[in-house]
């Protein structure tokens, strides 16, 4: 009878330690949020450091000080995990994109807009693949076979283009603007689509009819996760036109429009599609349909809300990131081979560069051939502005990572340790030195 007391009252001291460190960690990161939004804000004019470098950087050095004070011990406060930024961080972000994107704007460029983020994508996934093909196998990275290079060509060909459009003016350049923005969504979508489509197929043993199939299920999942994100969108403005008969509710309309939207996130990722391309064009539906049906006061509420919401998440990733990349465990199995993983990141890096410029000045200057006045073709100087913008990458590739080569966010082989070094490197270089 003791000893199953005694046994009860340790678990009960295990489960109150395990709270206790849970509020410390929410404790830690609402009090980083709240000095990334307050040092952002002084910061606002300057032209080298925006929000996004300014939490990421916040990030770096809170996980140094978590470093010092553990004795160089790994912390959990750390460690990345890709359900969270998938569930929880990415559909309000991508939801507000679709939901403020100047409509006109994006429809007059959407087969441009189109062809760099699915198109491009696709080029660039190809080029880093080969690329890496070749390089990895000198340097000795560990035993990878075609489908591991297939994932890291989609996971390196995934954009991050947040801290480049804080510096654009979309009403200042709004072709510039559409472009970028338009791309980088698209991008994020194709990417997770293709490395999804990597996964699930064997792609060790390719040949003629695995090729169509995998061809096919892209273009399914690409097809199918728009068309969701429509009929959802729909649904909602069905819902508050016909079922309220002419009495609004702010609070009701606010609170269904955001769950209509998140459910449009969670119902793809229910059948196995891209919750990124249905939340988006779920946002552009809502904002077309939905949100003229609603009181005055409800399209000024759910316009500030999805922005604020939007807003924090970003920060909240940034920061996630920064403290991540300093999270012991992992580096801990480079430190034998540090000229490997630098050597293995620089390929990453100079993939990248090609990548993006292999699809880029091509596309831009087919995309011109059709149009008809000057004012509407992209210039040189928007195209190395474009390619520029898409250099960046940030938490998708981060969270492809992740998924691909370790095991609830930890990893205990020496190639898999490369390559999560090795891209938190990449993001980390290409966020910075923008």
């Amino acid at each position: 009878m003791a000893a199953l007391l005694s046994a009860a009252i340790s678990r009960v001291h295990m489960l109150s330690t395990s709270d206790h460190a849970s509020v410390v960690s929410i404790n830690l990161f609402v009090a980083l949020l709240c000095a990334c939004i307050v040092i952002g804000h002084l910061l606002e004019e300057s032209r080298w450091i925006n929000e996004s470098i300014t939490a990421l950087l916040i990030g770096l050095c809170t996980g140094v000080i978590i470093l010092l004070t553990t004795g160089m011990k790994s912390s959990h406060l750390m460690v990345f995990s890709e359900d969270l930024f998938f569930i929880y961080l990415l559909p309000p972000i991508i939801f507000n994109a679709g939901f403020q994107v100047k409509k006109k704007q994006f429809f007059r460029n959407f087969i441009t807009i189109m062809s760099f983020g699915a198109i491009g994508t696709l080029v660039s996934c190809a080029i880093i693949t080969l690329g890496v093909t070749q390089m990895f196998k000198r340097l000795d990275v560990g035993p990878l076979d075609i489908g591991d290079y297939l994932a890291i060509g989609a996971i390196f060909a995934a954009t991050d283009s947040v801290c480049t459009l804080q510096v654009l003016n979309q009403d200042e350049t709004p072709l510039l603007y559409s472009l970028v923005f338009g791309e980088g969504v698209v991008n994020d979508a194709t990417s997770v689509v293709l490395f999804n489509a990597i996964q699930s197929f064997d792609i060790t043993h390719m040949d003629h009819r695995i090729a169509l199939q995998f061809i096919g299920n892209f273009f399914y999942l690409f097809v199918s996760s728009t068309m969701l994100g429509v009929l959802t969108g729909l649904l909602s403005a069905y819902i508050i036109k016909k079922l309220y008969f002419g009495r609004h509710s702010t609070d009701r309309e606010v609170a269904l429009m955001m769950l209509m939207a998140y459910l449009s996130y969670m119902l793809a990722e229910l059948f196995y599609l891209s919750g990124i391309l249905t939340v988006f064009f779920c946002g552009i539906v809502m904002s077309h349909y939905t949100w003229h049906n609603v009181t005055e006061s409800s399209r000024i509420t759910t316009k500030h809300t999805f922005a604020t919401l939007s807003f924090v998440a970003e920060i909240f990733i940034f920061v996630y990131v920064g403290m991540d990349a300093l999270d012991i465990e992992k580096w801990r199995f480079v430190s034998n081979s540090p000229g490997t993983s630098v050597a293995v990141s620089s390929v990453l890096l100079v993939l990248v560069l090609a990548g993006r410029a292999a699809f880029v000045f091509p596309l831009s200057f087919l995309s011109n051939l059709a149009k008809k006045t000057q004012n509407e073709k992209i210039s040189f100087r928007q195209q190395v502005i474009i390619w520029w913008a898409g250099l960046m990458r940030g938490a998708v590739s981060m969270a492809l990572a992740y998924n691909k080569f370790t095991s609830l966010g930890h990893t205990h082989l020496r190639g898999n340790a490369i390559m999560i070094t090795s891209t938190i490197t990449v993001v980390l270089f290409s966020t910075v030195v923008r």
